[in-house]
């Protein structure tokens, strides 16, 4: 993986590409990756960049060719404690350098920040096909609720997004000293909250004229938060990156996902475009009592695919260690299909087929049967 001048600069996801089609990262996969691209594109700069994890996560008998790696530089890891883990690094030194990126992820998070990623050439993908090797073909970016996101806030003014939490903090203190902190009936040191809430009380008890003011804008919940988790009859997924994973991704399929949120009952984890569920019961065995005693919010874990169920578009995973757990025989979700799928945006909630009824137990015939 050495890397050689030219006029063509390609910066190598490597934990994505070392985990594709597996359910850990291999060096030796990254390795065949990253020579067959060199051999497509001779005379080319090659920087291969591995999340922080990585060389926890690969066999140990490949722990020594890393750590030679990252000593000569083959390698390049994100400081400790980075901002939007690997990936952002990987964007970053892109960014700095102009360069392509070889990724099967689509960066939802940073399409705000990087809209060159949009760009022909800017990014490539790449797959082992049995009996050919590996193959790359360029790509276009998976849009999704996080891409939509990532470019409303990028459309803020600068700094909006970093003062929130600290503006959220102090407001919050100042509402909790101005409600003890009363003398004769009245309030000394309100914040602007309050006030706020007062004025939008009184607006309820006054005038049209008073009424007509404009409302306070709620803020959207930071992300891990418990607001972030589904509504029992709301759809997870949007309809198209659904489809999508359920195509590429059959029950069994290993896949990389970072944790997003923690539920009563399990965990919410984001898959490139889709979130998918891990429950506890598919975390260890015996189940664990909360998803916070196996994994960690924004931490990037390898599951295994459990099941679909197309009316809410949802995906329940497990932990490698629970495969043996996952039998398509007992799957109650049935074959996803766009129609399937597609129910719900027509005004109906789409229904799972029936499972066909065991047929009865034959009862034993009784001697007067026998007779007659």
């Amino acid at each position: 993986m050495a890397k050689t001048s030219g006029a063509g600069h390609f910066v190598v996801d490597g934990s994505n590409i070392a985990t594709e089609g597996r359910s850990l990262p291999s060096l030796q996969q990254l390795n065949e990756a990253v020579t067959a691209f060199m051999d497509d594109h001779p005379g080319s700069t090659i920087t291969v960049v591995v999340d922080a994890t990585f060389g926890h996560r690969i066999d140990k008998s490949e722990t020594a060719e890393f750590d030679e790696g990252v000593a000569n530089n083959e390698l390049v890891a994100p400081p400790a404690g980075a901002v939007g883990r690997g990936d952002a690094f990987v964007l970053n030194i892109a960014h700095k350098a102009g360069a392509s990126i070889l990724s099967n992820d689509s960066f939802q998070e940073f399409h705000g920040d990087y809209d060159w990623l949009f760009d022909d050439g800017r990014l490539i993908g790449g797959k082992p096909v049995p009996h050919v090797g590996w193959v790359f073909v360029p790509r276009v970016p998976v849009r999704g609720p996080k891409s939509r996101q990532s470019v409303r806030d990028a459309s803020k003014p600068a700094g909006t997004r970093a003062r929130r939490s600290s503006k959220t903090t102090a407001s919050d203190a100042e509402s909790k000293k101005s409600a003890t902190d009363k003398s004769g009936g009245r309030t000394r040191g309100r914040s602007s909250t309050a006030k706020n809430a007062d004025e939008t009380s009184r607006r309820g008890r006054t005038s049209s004229v008073e009424a007509s003011q404009p409302m306070p804008v709620p803020k959207a919940p930071p992300p891990g938060s418990r607001s972030n988790i589904p509504a029992s009859d709301e759809q997870v997924n949007e309809l198209m990156p659904f489809l999508d994973f359920v195509e590429h991704h059959p029950v069994g399929t290993s896949v990389n996902a970072i944790v997003d949120t923690y539920s009563s009952h399990g965990a919410y984890v984001t898959i490139g475009d889709v979130r998918a569920y891990v429950p506890l019961r598919l975390m260890a065995d015996p189940a664990p009592r909360s998803a916070r005693l196996v994994m960690k919010v924004g931490e990037a874990v390898t599951l295994v695919v459990a099941s679909y169920a197309p009316a809410r578009r949802s995906i329940d995973c497990a932990m490698p260690a629970m495969a043996g757990r996952i039998d398509a025989s007992d799957d109650e979700s049935p074959a996803v299909s766009r129609e399937t799928a597609t129910v719900a945006d027509d005004g109906g909630a789409a229904r799972p087929k029936k499972r066909a009824t065991r047929a009865k137990k034959a009862a034993p015939r009784t001697a007067a049967a026998k007779k007659a």
